[in-house]
This record gives C-alpha cells, structure tokens and sequence, in this order.
C-alpha cells in the first residue's frame, strides 16, 4: 500500500484500497464492512408504506394473523409460491370452523 498525501479518496472502495491494513486493521475491517452496506432504504420504507395501506384497507376485516400474512406476501411477491404446497399446508391445519350440512 502507499500514502498519498494530498489525494482524497472518491469512493468507499478508494479509501478502502488506500488505507494500509497493517498499520489500521481495525479501521481497516470496518470500512470492508461499509462495502457491503445499501446505499439507501428504500426497500424498508417501501414495505412500512405497503404494510401502512394494506392495513387502512383491511384493519375491518381481517384478523390480525390474516393481515400479517397478507402483508409478508405483499411485501415478498418476488418469490415464487408453489399452489401445491399451500394445499397441503393448509390441508394438513385443524379447521377454525366446522361445517355442517
């Protein structure tokens, strides 16, 4: 590694490469760390907005594990889901109700 004085660094990967891991390990394991950090959260405060509406529009109508559940699958629609694994699931779960003819 160098010392360059006079340089700042651009981005967190030039000042990553630019500090000496020998003489600062610890700064050293911490700004390794920062390169793995987002950016930004936007995938958190998309999921409080979502869960924020998705309750105003059925707070009246379902239970309160009814509505975290649909909440998680808005929130997770990018995975797959496989029908036939929620038929057995579901199948294999006591009835809340049951239903006489």
């Amino acid at each position: 590694k160098r010392v360059v004085s006079g340089v700042r660094a651009k981005t967190f990967l030039d000042t990553v490469n630019f500090c000496d891991q020998n003489l600062f390990p610890n700064i050293h394991i911490l700004l390794k760390i920062g390169t793995v950090l987002p950016v930004s959260k936007a995938s958190s405060e998309r999921s409080f907005s979502t869960l924020r509406r998705l309750k105003t529009y059925l707070r009246n109508s379902t239970g309160e594990e009814s509505l975290n559940g649909l909440a998680l699958l808005n929130v997770h629609r990018d995975i797959d889901v496989s029908i036939e694994e929620i038929i057995t699931a579901m199948s294999k779960a006591p009835r809340k109700i049951n239903l006489i003819l």
